[in-house]
């Protein structure tokens, strides 16, 4: 796991909003918070990209609602997306300041 963990520190893309307009972009941070999780750095990871565990979620959620038809699960599937998008934004902003 250790070999996988250290080529993915070495193949991070870099973001082209931040090279075209000098600022990062909303999304700035997950390959890094992602690489963080897999070591094990809960808290590191969640400083770089707060809506990292809860898009992980979501994601996973949407598998299981598309395999087993969850009862409510667009409903469950809003609610996550809301979720998520607005830790993003308010990370975004915080991040501007």
């Amino acid at each position: 796991m250790s070999g996988f963990i250290h080529w993915l520190e070495n193949h991070q893309l870099p973001c082209s909003w931040k090279a075209t307009l000098g600022i990062s972009c909303p999304g700035c941070g997950m390959q890094s918070a992602f690489i963080e999780l897999l070591k094990g750095n809960l808290v590191m990871s969640l400083k770089l990209f707060p809506a990292l565990i809860p898009m992980i979620a979501m994601i996973l959620f949407l598998g299981i609602h598309l395999l087993l038809k969850v009862p409510k699960g667009a409903m469950i599937l809003k609610f996550l997306f809301i979720f998520t998008s607005s830790i993003m934004v308010v990370d975004y902003i915080v991040k501007l300041m």
